[in-house]
């Protein structure tokens, strides 16, 4: 019986080789950068814009998609319209490209938001670690035995002082320290 339940096993296991598909390799920061910058530089319009030059542009915009699509109409359906602003085929094929390139756009907007993310988790992990370390070294320099910590944690302590960061947002409803709390005051 041991003999062909191994038999089984063997003939009914995947090959690994080319059954079970294989983790990809994970790709580094830098290998991805230089990634995009090929796609970029492959890209045939790139427009960078400022905050207020994309304001700009949106507000310019002034047709819904079917208004855009009407007008694509109406410049096929009169040749005096389609020589005043392009052909209407021209214009179709610029309303169809928008469109596609909006897939593009939430591709990566998604994959930066991902990537953001993750970042976001590392620094929060990153910075418990460094709390953790600071606690614990705190309390190992009371003891002679560790010296050697007394310049580190007087750094970290020296920095600490410094006001860096802006504050984190409060949760909605949460009183912030300096508001007194509502409610019976005893005194």
């Amino acid at each position: 019986m041991y003999q062909y339940n191994q038999i089984i096993n063997r003939t009914n296991a995947p090959n690994t080789a080319t059954d079970t598909p294989q983790p990809a390799t994970p790709l580094t920061p830098e290998v991805i950068v230089d990634q995009l910058r090929g796609i970029r530089n492959q890209i045939a319009e790139v427009t960078p814009l400022d905050a207020q030059q994309r304001a700009f542009v949106r507000h310019r915009i002034l047709a819904s998609n079917e208004i855009m699509q009407a007008s694509i109409n109406a410049i096929g359906a009169s040749p005096i319209v389609a020589n005043a602003v392009g052909q209407a085929e021209d214009v179709r094929g610029l309303h169809e490209e928008s469109n596609r390139w909006t897939a593009v756009e939430d591709e990566l907007r998604g994959l930066f938001n991902g990537i953001a993310g993750a970042n976001l988790i590392r620094r929060q992990r990153l910075s418990v670690i460094a709390a953790q370390t600071f606690a614990i070294s705190k309390q190992l320099v009371k003891d002679p035995a560790n010296a050697q910590l007394v310049p580190h944690v007087e750094e970290i302590k020296r920095l600490k002082s410094f006001p860096r960061h802006k504050k984190a947002p409060q949760a909605p409803g949460t009183p912030s320290p300096n508001t007194p709390a509502s409610g019976p005051q005893h005194g």
